[in-house]
């Protein structure tokens, strides 16, 4: 398990926001407060890719995406401040780690987190083939 502090950048409004992250069970799960019990939010790492990223604004950035589906909304949930829980809306989920040790180490350790379906990468496969047969 990892955890630690690096920021997240916002759905919508694009603000750079700190949350407490564990990594754990194939899953990145984010908090508000280091006191919280219940995460903000859940972004299960199946068939996500991790990438380095440059941003002008914050330093030791990375982004997690869907490399066969570009554009595509991110499968996650967040919680609202009443209470509901709703679908996350991110393409890609850019976090930006205090220092670039930290930095190299969750990309490391979100690597070795993400897990495949074949399932999933045979639906893929099969939708790239009839688009290209059109």
């Amino acid at each position: 398990m990892t955890h630690g502090v690096p920021l997240l950048s916002g759905g919508r409004v694009k603000t750079w926001k700190r949350r407490w992250f564990i990594l754990t069970d194939n899953c990145l799960y984010y908090f508000e407060y280091t006191t919280d019990k219940e995460p903000r939010g859940i972004i299960p790492l199946e068939n996500l890719s991790i990438r380095e990223v440059e941003d002008p604004r914050k330093p030791n950035c990375f982004e997690l995406y869907n490399p066969s589906h570009k554009g595509q909304v991110i499968k996650a949930c967040k919680t609202e401040a009443d209470g509901r829980v709703v679908e996350g809306n991110h393409v890609v989920y850019r976090i930006s780690a205090p220092s670039p040790e930290e930095k190299e180490e969750w990309m490391k350790s979100i690597r070795a987190s993400i897990s495949r379906d074949p399932f999933y990468d045979m639906l893929a496969t099969r939708k790239r083939r009839i688009a290209n047969k059109k």
